[in-house]
């Protein structure tokens, strides 16, 4: 699999800052690449006990079953990875309560491709970072993918999101999560989180904002856009019309049923 390079973080410190208590059950935090995975996982990590945090891997298909411990109902942990929906992945995180998180594919088009042009990513895609391809270019094959080295946009939000609507997940999207982290004294801040963390099992505890302003830090993930490196294509704030259309003909139906419009 192609490698990700990120910056250890200090949240395992800052989680003892705070009274934590045990899960009941496991929790699995499952993703779309480039939907505020890190963003997700740490905010939650401020929550449960460190020796509850399942930190060896990101769990994917690739390496499912070096990793189901993670999901071990007589020793609950919480978990995280990108792992689409089969019957393997199913049966293996059915002991856990399953986060859905996912983003706008217009949106993850460009994130997607921003990362690849970035010092955090290598792989076989390296032509990214060369300036021989057009930015325009470089979105059309985030849309469509790349045969033997990147699956298209369908391809993941397929089965890394559209499938598991169909299955117990608690689905979260990347913009409600940003707009209430942009206004956490709000009421529909606390229905959000107290939502977030009930399906996490966890109870809300009175010191929450703070636990989750920590958590939400962008300096503690190595991934967020701010910390991204060597990017030195002017990639646009949203997605053109014509790309739009592009994930349009590529994936239809798709925004809707994810609650798009």
């Amino acid at each position: 699999m192609p490698e990700v390079t990120v910056k250890a973080d200090t949240l395992d410190a800052e989680n003892r800052r705070f009274g934590q208590a045990a899960l009941r059950q496991p929790v699995f935090l499952n993703s779309v690449p480039k939907s505020g995975s890190h963003l997700l996982r740490n905010i939650i990590r401020m929550f449960v006990p460190v020796e509850q945090q399942y930190a060896r891997d990101f769990i994917q298909w690739p390496n499912l079953q070096q990793h189901r411990s993670a999901f071990d109902p007589a020793r609950p942990m919480l978990s995280w990875g990108h792992l689409f929906f089969a019957d393997a992945s199913a049966i293996e995180t059915a002991p856990a309560r399953r986060i859905l998180l996912y983003r706008d594919p217009y949106d993850w088009v460009i994130a997607r491709a921003r990362f690849f042009a970035s010092e955090q990513f290598s792989g076989n895609m390296d032509f990214f970072k060369t300036g021989a391809l057009t930015v325009d270019e470089l979105l059309t094959m985030m849309i469509f993918g790349l045969p033997g080295k990147a699956p298209s946009l369908n391809d993941i939000y397929e089965m890394n999101a559209a499938a598991w609507l169909g299955a117990r997940v608690h689905a979260v999207t990347y913009e409600d999560l940003l707009t209430h982290l942009g206004d956490l004294d709000s009421p529909a801040a606390a229905t959000f989180f107290s939502a977030l963390l009930g399906a996490c099992g966890i109870d809300r505890p009175d010191d929450w904002q703070l636990r989750v302003r920590t958590g939400a830090d962008p300096a503690q993930s190595g991934t967020a856009r701010t910390n991204l490196t060597g990017v030195a294509l002017d990639f646009p704030a949203a997605l053109g019309p014509r790309h739009r259309a592009l994930v349009d003909y590529q994936a239809p139906g798709l925004r809707a049923l994810l609650g798009y419009s």
